[in-house]
């Protein structure tokens, strides 16, 4: 590598930004900077960032994009109107290129001293600063997305100041190689594995390099679309809380789900996900609302029922190891974690199994749990009655004693797991997972100002393609012009999204039936049953797990 100079230094505030008919706040515009400039630990003095989820913090701090890049672009767009600074980065350089540079390589520039935690955060904001929506797909498929630094040492950066490299990262996994493990397909597991040993990734990174590594066995759906099943039983768990139980119609051996995840069932009025509650083995556990279509029509059903059903999905999964493992619940969301004890049984692991109820009687699975509880020679029981011990909080799970090696799984209502991850984290839990029912919570990063409402019809005149039922939210609708995101969005049904270009799998969706085709192609295609809403439209009706 050629030796290495500053060539400007940029910074900017965030700032509202009018796009799409929504208002973005976002510090990607930069600007060069006269003089020396002070690197801080979280930024550098008069820079800010309006995204602090996805850009910023500690390992974040500064974005280095660099010239040829530059060049390159201009020639590729044929434009000759880029300032520094136009790429959102803090420092514009002249050599560092992505695919020499290395993650955990270290720099002396100027007073400073930085090292390189991960690639470009790749979302639309940049697309949205350069006027090329289209961007943020094409500075991965071209291996140009820059990088981001921490701060070792804060000092003063000058434009014209040399890059002297100080250390060299483990590992020897460049930018742009790292960039592609996480958004190219035909990945290299060596890499992966690789990618999760380097010190200085960012936990983010290394989080999401662990879940492709954790995935890469993974089954898909074991059938595609709806099948028939038949009910064998249905049990009264609790005074709101029953159970069906389900078999082949035929008689025969149903694939094998694992504990953690649900079934989606094709109803006659709605489309209803509950999650199984036994391993192995196929029952589900529904409580009954006073004014619920799908358990109201669930608890009619007798032995012999016929339902439709999709095959199991969910990544609310036990992992293996010998770990001490936290079962975490309150009412309903006992379901998943249920299947899970039923899991470990014959298991020699420290198991906690940690519940909240309003009281006995609306208690479902108590005497079950409790007789699997006394197989485990490790295990733990802790209830909690609201009517009658106040409800379970952040204060009386940290006087438990939890060991903090353990992995945790919580699923309940939103504020019960949002108190549980607090009360984890302050007892030094860091492997916690989690499980929401309904619809999974949005991600739309920078966008601000928006009024939250319920899922609806879309405003405006109704589409006249296929129709699009967006499962969980309870909304089922022609496609209009767009995409099945902007659908969504048409709808308020909550979305997760970043790059909007088919890049990041933000908005990666389970399809439970029907057809659709891609426009742009993505550059790695979802695994099978998955749509990457972004980018897709329906050719035939469609059923849409969100």
């Amino acid at each position: 590598m050629s030796e290495a100079t500053v060539v400007s230094v940029n910074v900017g505030l965030p700032k509202d930004v009018e796009w799409n008919g929504k208002t973005v706040y976002t510090g990607v515009w930069k600007w060069p900077v006269d003089g020396p400039v002070m690197v801080r630990r979280l930024n550098l003095d008069g820079d800010g960032q309006g995204d602090l989820a996805g850009h910023g913090g500690e390992q974040r701090a500064v974005l280095v994009y660099q010239l040829d890049s530059y060049r390159y672009w201009a020639q590729h767009f044929g434009r000759d109107d880029f300032g520094y600074g136009q790429f959102g980065e803090n420092l514009t350089v002249d050599g560092l290129p992505d695919d020499e540079v290395c993650i955990g390589d270290r720099y002396r520039i100027g007073g400073a001293e930085l090292e390189v935690t991960q690639p470009r955060v790749t979302c639309y904001r940049v697309g949205l600063r350069m006027g090329e929506p289209e961007l943020p797909a094409l500075l991965v498929s071209h291996h140009r997305p820059g990088f981001y630094c921490r701060v070792i040492t804060e000092g003063e950066v000058a434009a014209g100041d040399p890059i002297v490299k100080t250390a060299t990262g483990p590992g020897a996994l460049s930018v742009s190689d790292t960039d592609a493990l996480l958004y190219l397909p035909d990945r290299d597991i060596d890499k992966l594995r690789i990618a999760v040993r380097i010190p200085a990734m960012s936990p983010g990174w290394q989080g999401s390099f662990h879940e492709l590594l954790d995935k890469e066995n993974a089954p898909g759906p074991a059938w595609d679309g709806f099948r028939q099943l038949r009910v064998t039983d249905v049990v009264a768990e609790a005074t709101d809380v029953f159970s069906i139980k389900l078999a082949a119609p035929d008689g025969g051996e149903l694939p094998a789900a694992q504990a953690g995840q649900y079934l989606t069932f094709r109803l006659p009025e709605a489309v209803r996900s509950y999650s199984l509650s036994t391993s192995p083995g196929y029952r589900v556990s529904v409580k009954q609302e006073p004014h619920g279509i799908g358990s109201a029509y669930m608890a009619r059903l007798s032995s012999g029922s016929l339902l439709e059903v999709a095959a199991a999905r969910g990544e609310f999964l036990l992992e293996d190891g010998t770990g001490p493992v936290l079962l975490i619940s309150a009412g309903i969301g006992v379901t998943p974690v249920l299947a899970m004890l039923h899991s470990l049984a014959g298991s020699s692991r420290e198991v906690w199994w940690i519940h909240a109820a309003r009281g006995p009687t609306e208690h479902a699975f108590a005497a079950e749990a409790h007789d699997l509880l006394a197989q485990l020679p490790n295990a733990h029981e802790h209830i909690y009655y609201s009517s009658v011990d106040g409800r379970l909080t952040k204060d009386k799970l940290l006087e438990l004693g939890l060991p903090p090696d353990a992995t945790a799984y919580v699923c309940g209502p939103e504020s019960f797991m949002a108190d549980m991850q607090a009360a984890l984290t302050a007892v030094g839990v860091t492997r916690v997972r989690t499980e929401l029912f309904g619809a999974l919570a949005s991600l739309n990063p920078g966008v601000v100002g928006q009024t939250l409402r319920p899922p609806h019809q879309p405003d405006g005149a109704a589409g006249n393609g296929p129709l699009v039922t967006f499962a969980r939210s309870g909304i089922s609708t022609a496609m209009r012009d767009g995409t099945l995101l902007e659908l969504a969005e048409a709808c308020d049904v909550p979305a997760r999204w970043s790059c909007r270009t088919g890049v990041c799998h933000n908005c990666i969706t389970p399809v439970l039936s029907g057809d659709l085709t891609y426009s742009p192609t993505p550059l790695e295609p979802p695994p099978s049953g998955q749509a990457l809403l972004c980018c897709s439209r329906p050719v035939t009706d469609l059923i849409l797990d969100m």
